[in-house]
């Protein structure tokens, strides 16, 4: 037996065997074999779990923020320790080609842990208004339920902000991709971190998902996935008028304007589209280019595209996995056979391995912006371009989409600030401006509801107070 197969949970700061003898196995999406398995968690599990945060909770949330940062710095040189095992494991479970899975599945969430042990390590904020002091405290116990295409990371954003504000967490990670966080629990537990503020307990959704969200003793659940589950959890949550933090699906637009450097706008927006194989909530999926660039980057975009070998993740030479999943990968199909678009770069009929769940690199134009492929979100390598006419036509095009949760503009850099700003969308890079993890994430319009990572994402996590004296 190796790492991969895990047969406990971790609940009030020990392994433990599950509720139920079931078992989730884990699937190499390149291999298309069992990789692992973990628990089939239960509503008992659950339970167990959320009471042991709510004893915990108590002295954490009383705990000074110099210790409590101290203690989630000893937290992230334990998890910065596993950085290779970390990019192997993700490479494994979820078919990250091994250079990403280095630089963004494990380096980004270590950046992300390091900023909260700094933000934990600083006194709650206070402000006197008139004769009220108003203070800001932890929100409670955090149900923390994730999604598998950046399975670290997203866990980091969640536990690291909550565990800074002095809550405690119950974590489900996703079925699909659970492995990696065994290795954020092995690190929490070598690095001491009290009985109770972590707890970790695998399942899925409809079983465990569905038991935190509507656990009466759960204050704030935090959810990235899906807008449809999101719904659900919403609804879960509203029962008994409980926090809900959702980060949920996306259809940014990179809009490409009239005085921008063509080359490398295709090149950087086709990379942030294909970024973990389209797998990403924030990629660019809709590529709007003015007119008078239009078949300069079709072309270029379809060169880029072919650019792209897919393959084994741990060859250095790929630089695009396969798909999660057969569903996945299955749902991606269905929207190039449905995309009533013309076909530019890859398609159904393009080569891939034949083991693997595997989709080529796929580029449409002269994409309606109303049809179902510039409106839902692929969440695959699939690239739809748009044209337009001038600023205002982009922004109409960028805005019709009842998400809003990234985005890039390129042109000069006075313009391409003015229309970002008009952008309905949580998120806009200038001229590749670069991603920052320490400011605000989030969507508007269906992509959410909160902001995560750093002090924004810390304030999800807190109740504020009015004292008055």
């Amino acid at each position: 037996m190796t790492s991969e197969f895990r047969d406990q949970l971790y609940i009030g700061g020990q392994w433990v065997p599950p509720d139920s003898s079931e078992r989730i196995e884990v699937e190499n999406p390149y291999t298309e074999q069992v990789l692992g398995h973990v628990p089939a968690g239960t509503a008992a599990d659950v339970d167990l779990a959320v009471s042991a945060a709510r004893r915990a909770f108590e002295g954490w949330a009383a705990t000074p923020a110099a210790e409590r940062g101290a203690a989630l710095s000893r937290f992230h040189q334990a998890l910065a320790a596993r950085a290779d095992e970390i990019a192997r494991t993700v490479g494994l479970e979820l078919g990250t080609p091994l250079k990403v899975a280095k630089a963004v599945q494990a380096g980004l969430p270590l950046t992300v842990l390091s900023g909260y042990a700094e933000l934990a390590a600083r006194p709650a904020a206070e402000e006197t208004i008139g004769n009220s002091l108003v203070v800001h405290e932890p929100a409670g116990v955090v149900g923390a339920i994730t999604p598998w295409n950046y399975p670290l990371h997203q866990v980091v954003a969640k536990v690291g902000a909550a565990l800074a504000a002095g809550c405690t967490v119950v974590l489900k990670p996703s079925e699909l991709t659970p492995l990696v966080a065994y290795l954020l629990l092995d690190a929490a537990h070598e690095s001491g971190l009290p009985a109770g503020v972590l707890n970790l307990v695998t399942g899925t959704g409809p079983v465990v998902g569905a038991a935190i969200a509507g656990h009466p003793d759960v204050d704030l659940v935090s959810f990235t996935g899906s807008t449809a589950t999101g719904r659900a959890i919403s609804r879960a949550a509203a029962d008994r008028i409980a926090k809900v933090s959702l980060e949920l699906g996306g259809k940014s637009a990179n809009v490409i304007l009239e005085d921008a450097d063509v080359v490398k706008a295709v090149k950087v927006g086709v990379g942030n589209a294909f970024l973990n194989s389209g797998q990403t909530c924030t990629a660019w999926t809709r590529m709007l280019v003015h007119r008078s660039h239009y078949d300069e980057a079709v072309e270029l975009a379809a060169k880029t595209a072919a650019g792209y070998t897919v393959g084994d993740p741990f060859d250095p030479a790929t630089r695009l996995g396969p798909l999660v999943s057969a569903a996945q990968r299955d749902r991606v199909r269905g929207f190039i056979e449905r995309a009533g678009a013309r076909l530019v770069a890859g398609g159904l009929d393009a080569p891939v391995p034949a083991t693997g769940h595997f989709v080529a690199p796929t580029v449409f134009a002269d994409v309606d912006p109303d049809s179902e492929l510039a409106q839902e979100e692929v969440f695959g390598p699939v690239l739809s371009i748009i044209g337009f006419d001038d600023d205002d036509e982009a922004v109409a095009i960028a805005n019709n989409s009842k998400y809003g949760l990234a985005g890039g503009v390129w042109g000069s850099t006075d313009r391409a600030v003015a229309v970002a700003r008009r952008l309905r969308t949580g998120a806009v890079d200038v001229n590749g401006g670069s991603f920052n993890p320490f400011a605000p994430f989030g969507g508007y319009k269906q992509s959410g509801i909160g902001r995560e990572l750093g002090a924004y994402g810390l304030a999800e996590f807190q109740q504020v107070k009015a004292i008055q004296r």
